[in-house]
């Protein structure tokens, strides 16, 4: 079933469930946020991706305006909700100086493979100690889903628009895990490369081999 959002483009991907604090200035948006608020209403972000929006993006509801200033920009904490896909996108919505747009959500499903999050686990923590930031790997919840960990990954913005348009969890799980074993070996070079760099010029004590 569709329905028609208020929309906010965006050159970011939003995963349900994530927070998002945004500075709001130009005067299309504060219509929108301020419409929304007054209208208990939420609004969409989809991907603005390779020059154009994308068709797929995600519902966000305000939790609250933290700041307000003299020339009506203002500070905003909110919070994604659920992934859509756009049928119909309309520059600007009917009377108003944002856009908007017919949009229908996308159902997902949760069938994730524990041997795969495993093994997810174990890369992301091999990943972490490498780039020295053990506090990451000590913050990993046991019951982490793809999208709360998509935005440690290192992963561009098409990499992260992707992982959004998979409706299975599963198939985000391969994905992820995929993405870590092409990366870790590099990183862990790449750290061992910085180690040798260190040492050159350094007295080394090195044992001769046996001929």
């Amino acid at each position: 079933m569709s329905e028609y959002l208020p929309l906010f483009p965006l050159n970011i991907v939003v995963y349900p469930g994530e927070k998002l604090n945004l500075h709001i200035f130009e005067p299309r948006y504060k219509q929108l946020v301020l419409d929304c608020i007054m209208n208990e209403k939420n609004f969409g972000i989809p991907t603005y991706i390779q020059n154009g929006v994308g068709q797929y993006g995600t519902e966000v509801e305000i939790l609250g305006i933290e700041k307000k200033y003299e020339n009506g920009e203002m500070d905003i904490r909110s919070k994604g909700i659920r992934v859509f896909k756009v049928i119909k996108f309309e520059r600007t919505a009917p009377g108003r100086l944002y856009a908007g747009g017919k949009v229908e959500e996308v159902v997902y499903k949760n069938d994730e493979d524990i041997i795969t999050k495993t093994k997810i686990r174990a890369c992301m923590q091999q990943l972490y100690d490498a780039l020295g930031l053990k506090s990451l790997s000590l913050d990993l919840k046991e019951d982490f889903t793809s999208f709360e960990i998509a935005h440690q990954l290192g992963l561009n913005l098409e990499q992260e628009y992707a992982l959004l348009q998979m409706q299975r969890e599963s198939d985000r799980q391969e994905a992820i895990l995929q993405h870590l074993e092409n990366i870790l070996p590099i990183v862990l070079e790449t750290e061992r490369l910085k180690e040798r760099v260190k040492l050159n010029g350094h007295f080394k004590s090195l044992t001769p081999p046996e001929f």
